[in-house]
């Protein structure tokens, strides 16, 4: 009997896993996420509504704690104080960064501990920055922290500056507006369950990954969509990565990274993308056991140019669909896959040469269709 209930659990798990894969495949036509469904009215405004707003200047060396819910508006400048918010995990907390400046030792300058919802406005242009190694006993490693919702939008400018990370949401991170220019030893941005970008003008600088998100709990999650925005990454490992899906709907992202974009399933639908890469351009790799390694591709301006040496410039450890857009890549390796391909439509340049099929260097064998041709 234990057998049987042991077997019946591994059909049922094998049977999720199907159903929730041939839906995002499915669903892909039409984009994987819906930006209807990702961003709410409050999550889109950028100006808050100050009307019952609190103001707090900072001063050095005074922690500020947050308990209830409510708009809060910060300015002053300060050395060695933390913004905590610790209130009722159904309070929504608005911060309003009205020319705050902050700079810390070794501690976040904004620590969201509990509330279900937390907006960050940018109003007047504001930064904040840890110069010290973050305390090994606090459990947190970046300059904003939060353990819940985050939401980021607004008019100004925040600049951000870390020994470790620059952001870090341990639930979803919202970025709907607003200018950041973000140095980071490590990651610039990350989030467990998902990272969203509505709008935004971005510089970030990263040790490691610019835009990281992954949850290693549910394989669904650690996503990330772009709709829109103005992106610089120059990033140490991967300019954006993803534990599932990277949905790119538009957007003007401008990359330099050892890899420019990693996910399992890579779509994208939009926008202006120019990737310089030493590693792989762009790479579908199999992390997430719910979708197939896939780099799809129905419309946008991609242009890819690899540094010499065993790179690919997009590079499939499954399949690779293109339907539109057009595919400007310069490499010694410029694609390769180890499922199939589909040229369903769009441009595809190889090394200044527009070709009408996907070649495959896969195992260095060259050519597509087995035609032993390299481009």
């Amino acid at each position: 009997m234990k057998r049987i209930r042991y077997l019946n659990k591994l059909l049922a798990m094998a049977l999720l896993c199907a159903v929730l894969a041939f839906g995002a495949v499915a669903s892909a036509e039409g984009g994987i996420y819906d930006s209807d469904d990702l961003f709410t009215s409050r999550d889109l405004a950028q100006e808050a509504d100050l009307s019952d707003a609190t103001a707090i200047t900072i001063t050095d060396g005074a922690d500020v704690t947050i308990t209830e819910e409510g708009v809060y508006v910060i300015s002053g400048t300060a050395s060695n104080v933390t913004v905590r918010v610790e209130a009722d995990s159904e309070a929504k907390i608005q911060l309003v960064l009205d020319g705050a400046d902050i700079t810390n030792d070794s501690a976040p300058c904004i620590y969201v501990v509990e509330a279900d919802k937390v907006f960050v406005t940018i109003s007047g242009d504001s930064s904040l920055s840890v110069t010290g190694a973050f305390a090994s006993d606090s459990n947190v490693d970046a300059v904003i922290f939060s353990k819940s919702d985050l939401v980021l939008s607004g008019t100004g400018t925040l600049t951000i500056s870390s020994s470790d990370n620059g952001i870090s949401c341990k639930d979803d991170l919202k970025i709907t507006g607003g200018s950041y220019a973000i140095t980071a030893a490590s990651k610039a941005i990350e989030a467990n369950d998902s990272i969203r970008i509505s709008d935004g003008t971005f510089t970030l600088i990263a040790g490691t990954d610019g835009l990281h998100a992954e949850n290693s709990d549910d394989e669904t999650l650690g996503y990330i969509y772009i709709g829109g925005g103005t992106f610089e990454i120059n990033a140490g490992d991967d300019a954006i990565h993803a534990l599932s899906v990277v949905q790119i709907d538009g957007g003007s992202i401008d990359i330099t990274a050892a890899e420019g974009i990693e996910a399992t399933y890579i779509q994208i639908n939009g926008g202006a993308l120019n990737i310089q890469a030493t590693d792989d351009g762009i790479n579908a790799a199999q992390k997430s056991s719910v979708y197939t390694a896939t780099l799809e591709i129905n419309d946008g301006e991609i242009t890819v140019d690899m540094g010499s040496g065993d790179t690919d410039a997009i590079d499939s450890n499954g399949n690779i669909v293109i339907n539109g857009g057009t595919i400007d890549v310069t490499g010694s390796s410029t694609f390769d896959y180890d499922g199939s391909a589909e040229y369903n439509g769009g441009t595809i340049i190889i090394n200044g040469q527009q070709v009408d099929s996907i070649p495959n260097q896969m195992g260095m064998m060259g050519g597509f269709g087995g035609r032993g041709r390299r481009w």
